[in-house]
């Protein structure tokens, strides 16, 4: 039996961890989060209980394997508490890299360090109780840009007009090109329709009629093609918020009040041009002015270079070798000596930034696993030390180390807590106060075991 450390517990981490496993092999997950799930426990919308009760039965089975061990609240990175020489000094027979898409893509404007700037994957994890954004300042205010028109945008929208309790007064679409490039999907659109301004609706689709008309397209279809709302019987607006949007627009710059908060965004007015591929967009340099106090950017994720794999532009290396391409798109590839990095893969997000939904992921992980389990087939197992000697030499450098057991307890004292409050469900939003409640789970379990 040879071990494999994987770095990571999200999705593709989670099911690469269950592949390798299955196949016979020791598997040692090693997570920065205390709790595993990835963006599977921190990124899906919070009420969408069943998605993700799902999902967490699911890494429940994959934990259960008695060959698969979990090290969390484990920081892998070239300042953390562990850098990749360290893991390989613990002589695993490969690594297996799934830590997601971390990073997230710079505005690069004037102003994006300003208060009230923020990303949509740290404003996500906030809402979602990812320690330590719980702790940061994610205020909003009255009128909101959201930049961008995916899913992630609308998810947004949706904590921002229906569950915060701060509701705006305003959130605005902010959409580099018009609304027959609207990739939202309807059924989370739904959350948020009833709040769709639809006389400012139709007051921009007017703005931008000519440029839609110069490239064939007809507002007349928008109802049918990406906005069926529109095709429905206008009812009263829910709630005081309104949903607005601002098509062919991209940010210029951000401009801030005496207090350093965002106060106006300037946008650029794009075009729509026919090309052989689709519809593309240019910049003019037409611009107008948006008063609002926050600005969140949903314009995709990277991969984080503090990892310390070799980083290329937005994603880590992989091996360009064209004779096997599907097995050198998973290997990691020094580019200083100009060879694979022996017995390191990435899968996943990590391979390719947030490319589709956890099922994506899932079957990444499961493939880049298969690649592993042949690389496996042909080294020499490695004499490695106990997995408790590991957890050990990592706590002498002053982490606390959370295993199954401990995960375990945290589960209960989470349950514990939602019966008290009278809650469906109850998430610590802090790493303190899970390590408290995990102690606190302990003794009790002691005090039960010695009665």
């Amino acid at each position: 039996m040879k071990t494999v450390f994987v770095v990571g517990a999200g999705p593709a981490g989670m099911f690469a961890a269950q592949k390798i496993a299955q196949a016979g092999h020791q598997v040692i997950i090693l997570n920065r989060d205390i709790k595993p799930g990835g963006l599977a426990e921190y990124g899906i919308y919070p009420t969408k209980d069943k998605m993700k009760v799902g999902l967490r039965k699911q890494f429940a089975k994959v934990l259960a394997l008695p060959n698969v061990h979990y090290l969390g609240h484990v920081c892998v990175q070239e300042n953390g508490c562990l850098c990749i020489d360290d893991l390989r000094q613990f002589n695993p027979s490969a690594i297996v890299f799934a830590v997601g898409a971390q990073g997230t893509k710079k505005l690069g404007l004037e102003g994006s360090s300003a208060r009230g700037v923020y990303s949509a994957k740290d404003f996500v994890y906030y809402y979602n109780q990812l320690p330590p954004f719980t702790a940061q300042d994610f205020s909003t205010g009255k009128r909101v840009a959201v930049i961008g028109m995916g899913n992630v945008a609308v998810d947004i929208a949706h904590w921002l007009l229906v569950d915060t309790e701060q509701k705006p007064d305003e959130v605005i679409i902010v959409a580099r090109r018009g609304p027959f490039e609207a990739k939202f999907d309807q059924k989370e659109f739904a959350y948020v329709e009833k709040h769709l301004d639809r006389e400012a609706f139709q007051a921009e689709l007017q703005r931008i009629q000519p440029q839609l008309a110069s490239v064939g397209q007809d507002i007349a279809k928008v109802a049918a093609d990406t906005f069926p709302i529109l095709a429905k019987p206008d009812t009263e607006q829910a709630g005081p918020g309104r949903l607005l949007f601002r098509f062919l627009s991209s940010p210029f710059s951000i401009h801030v009040d005496a207090d350093g908060r965002i106060n106006r965004l300037r946008v650029t007015e794009n075009v729509l041009l026919q090309k052989d591929d689709g519809i593309a967009c240019k910049a003019t340099e037409q611009t107008a002015d948006l008063d609002v106090d926050t600005m969140i950017f949903a314009i995709g994720d990277v991969a984080d270079p503090s990892v310390g794999l070799p980083y290329g532009k937005d994603t880590y290396l992989i091996n360009p070798d064209t004779t096997e391409p599907e097995r050198a798109a998973y290997e990691v590839f020094d580019d200083r000596r100009a060879c694979a990095m022996e017995g390191i893969y990435v899968v996943g997000w990590a391979r390719k930034a947030s490319e589709g939904l956890v099922g994506i992921a899932r079957h990444d992980a499961e493939v880049g696993a298969v690649h592993v389990l042949k690389y496996l087939e042909n080294v020499p197992e490695k004499e490695l030390l106990p997995v408790d000697e590991i957890k050990r030499r990592i706590e002498a450098k002053g982490v606390r180390v959370v295993d199954k057991t401990d995960l375990e307890h945290l589960a209960k004292a989470e349950e514990e807590q939602a019966r008290t409050r009278g809650m469906l469900w109850f998430k610590f939003s802090d790493d303190d106060a899970m390590l408290a409640a995990i102690e606190e789970q302990r003794e009790k379990s002691a005090a039960v075991a010695g009665s």
